[in-house]
């Protein structure tokens, strides 16, 4: 089969730590044809998705001391061309976030693959409906109490009543511009009026959950169903804890509460074409889901001695199987 993956350009992945090169890597050793491209090269072409596409050669991370190690020169690409993306099997979308407009147009553009000839990962509707923090808000019984703002009296009002709460801008990624509100604190209305432009911008803010102290959990979840953790602790005087950010991963089990929480995303995931998801959950409650390019595999497979990116290969070679005739 043929796997196209639409990513960053390839010398800002880190091969140790990103997903993408995970399930590439993933991919080829499976024994399929591995090719990459990036949201500016998608074009509509007598309207069919196309695509500047290059084959890649990748030279697998090894397990060292606990940890990965790659090669100096880890991947080696091909003579780039233009092809219709229906030439390939599947395409992965994972551009990393903010999801900018051209970010927007490119999922356009994937709205022109036929998806009964090629799967994308994840389906573009599906990443236009999911702004990562605002996705989990339907899910009333999954997450901590929220609300998405930009008017400073209902932050405050709501700082109040709570005494502490963490503000999140709708459109970052690995704990960017994610800060923790005091009742106390002196710069309050700065930080609001910052984080809002000046009230013009909504941001999401939720009740500080104490338990993040004890990590803030990723788990991936494949075509609705969990299939691995890892626990991502805050260190140092940072509360966030983003890898991003220097927090420290730790193995991590897969609770109760947990597979209900992904029990109860399934179908709307499923409905959604968003079949490779990594979900945020502190303390019980979901905080995050997140959809354009969720990474941990890395982080599991090391701790955990699995194989999660021949898993997910796995499953979307027999999705695709399945749709033959």
């Amino acid at each position: 089969m043929k796997f196209a993956f639409i990513i960053d350009p390839m010398p800002r992945l880190d091969p140790g730590h990103d997903t993408s090169v995970a399930l590439m890597e993933a991919a080829q050793q499976l024994g399929h044809e591995v090719w990459v491209s990036d949201a500016q090269s998608l074009s509509v072409v007598k309207s069919k998705a196309w695509a500047l596409l290059q084959p890649v050669e990748l030279t697998p991370v090894q397990l060292v001391e606990g940890r990965w190690v790659a090669a100096s020169q880890w991947y080696q690409l091909g003579e780039r061309t233009l092809q219709p993306l229906e030439a390939m099997d599947a395409v992965f979308m994972r551009t990393d976030p903010p999801v900018t407009v051209p970010y927007l147009y490119a999922t356009y553009i994937l709205d022109y693959v036929d998806p009964e000839k090629t799967l994308v990962v994840n389906a573009p509707r599906g990443l236009r409906a999911a702004n990562e923090k605002m996705y989990a808000l339907q899910f009333t019984q999954a997450i901590p109490e929220t609300l998405v703002t930009a008017d400073k009296q209902v932050i405050r009002d709501f700082l109040d009543r709570q005494g502490k709460a963490i503000l999140k801008p709708l459109g970052n990624k690995a704990g960017e511009g994610i800060l923790m509100l005091e009742k106390s604190d002196r710069n309050f209305n700065s930080l609001v009026e910052l984080s809002t432009l000046q009230g013009r911008i909504p941001v999401m803010i939720q009740t500080y959950l104490p338990a993040a102290q004890e990590g803030d959990k990723r788990i991936i979840v494949l075509n609705g169903e969990p299939i691995g953790a890892v626990n991502r602790i805050p260190t140092g005087q940072e509360f966030r804890g983003n890898m991003a950010v220097g927090g420290r991963v730790a193995e991590t089990v897969i609770t109760q509460r947990e597979t209900e929480i992904c029990a109860q995303l399934a179908p709307t995931l499923q409905r959604d074409g968003l079949y490779f998801v990594g979900l945020d959950v502190i303390g019980g409650y979901l905080t995050e889901v997140n959809v354009t390019s969720p990474t941990g595999i890395r982080e599991i497979d090391r701790l955990s001695n699995v194989q999660l990116g021949k898993q997910v290969i796995e499953w979307v070679q027999s999705t695709i199987e399945k749709k033959r005739p």
